[in-house]
């Protein structure tokens, strides 16, 4: 047994040798130190041994796996290394090329233009209110005196999810919100931006989904005079100093009355142009005085509150101060329309 273990050492250490490969070594191990391996044959056979020849050979049989062992783990840690080595040779890099340019990102052009919006109105003490998109109808509608089966209700297509929830239509709903937590009782002095949904086919200038930003204050003895000193600062502010407004009477059930704002057309100076449509002036929103039912709904007492409402669309805000031809162009992603307007 001893010639045979000497030679089963011999043949595996020449193979480990010879083993160009992590697994030529994986198969080397099995072969000779497997569980059916030569070597553990031997051991097996050791029964028939005298009792003598037992530890020699038991010993000798030891001895040939470790250095079996050995031999493999020495060739697989120096076969790793130069795989190592030559990995990193190959990979190299050369720290004295110039760096590749990183492209920034920046603010969606809406998203810049209802923040300048909000900066604006929190400089004239108004705060910021949220509320969800996903809206009652007694608040998108009833609380803003619109009672099922009014017909205004058909101007606003909406998107209903039960009899009773729908997709809000408008922002105007959290002024609905923000009043009833008032009780009836505080001043309100508040804008909401936010999403809102109508069932519309999308073209250059509508789209199914779209921002508003409503604006409300209500308190004693607010009048309409409030309400134009308050879009007139915000018109040029936004606009330039050199804009002028009017309001026109329109309607709305949620305000009486009711006005829509005109801001001079920046092309021709109010003297009339293809983008004006000749008139010199462009429509940018809508605006009235909280009407009576709506305040009394909220537990305001209309004899002793007032106060004044508006709405108005970022995109379109948007549209005119950058002269942006298409409101699809602020959700179809093309990276090449939105890095015209980051900042620096």
């Amino acid at each position: 047994m001893k010639e045979r273990l000497e030679q089963l050492k011999q043949e595996a250490l020449q193979k480990v040798d010879q083993a160009t490969e992590v697994q030529s070594l994986k198969d080397v191990r099995v072969e000779y130190l497997g569980k059916k391996g030569p070597i553990t044959e031997v051991l097996r056979g050791m029964g028939k041994l005298s009792k003598e020849e037992r530890p020699v050979i038991g010993q000798l049989a030891n001895e040939v796996r470790e250095q079996i062992a050995d031999a493999i783990e020495s060739k697989q840690t120096k076969m790793e290394e130069e795989a190592l080595e030559k990995q990193l040779e190959e990979e190299s890099v050369d720290v004295t090329l110039p760096g590749r340019p990183v492209q920034v990102g920046g603010p969606h052009l809406l998203t810049s233009i209802v923040e300048e919006i909000e900066d604006l109105f929190i400089g004239m003490g108004f705060e910021i209110k949220e509320g969800p998109e996903v809206e009652t109808d007694y608040y998108n509608f009833e609380a803003l005196n619109l009672p099922k089966g009014h017909p205004a209700r058909d101007m606003q297509d909406s998107f209903y999810i039960t009899e009773e929830l729908l997709l809000r239509t408008h922002t105007s709903p959290v002024q609905a919100r923000t009043m009833g937590h008032k009780n009836g009782k505080e001043p309100v002095k508040m804008i909401c931006p936010g999403k809102v949904y109508r069932r519309d086919t999308d073209d250059a200038t509508h789209s199914h989904q779209f921002t508003q930003i409503e604006g409300l204050l209500v308190d004693k003895h607010v009048r309409m005079s409030d309400l134009k000193g308050v879009l007139n600062a915000f018109a040029k502010q936004m606009f330039g100093e050199d804009r002028d407004i009017r309001l026109r009477p329109s309607f709305f059930p949620f305000t009486e009355p009711s006005v829509e704002m005109d801001i001079s057309c920046k092309v021709c100076g109010g003297k009339g142009c293809s983008v004006c449509k000749g008139t010199g002036w462009i429509e940018i929103l809508g605006a009235g005085m909280v009407h009576p039912n709506v305040l009394e709904m909220a537990g305001y007492d209309p004899e002793e509150y007032s106060g004044f409402a508006f709405g108005m669309g970022p995109e379109r805000i948007a549209m005119l101060k950058y002269g942006v031809d298409d409101i699809r162009h602020f959700y179809t992603n093309d990276i090449r329309f939105l890095k015209q307007y980051h900042k620096a």
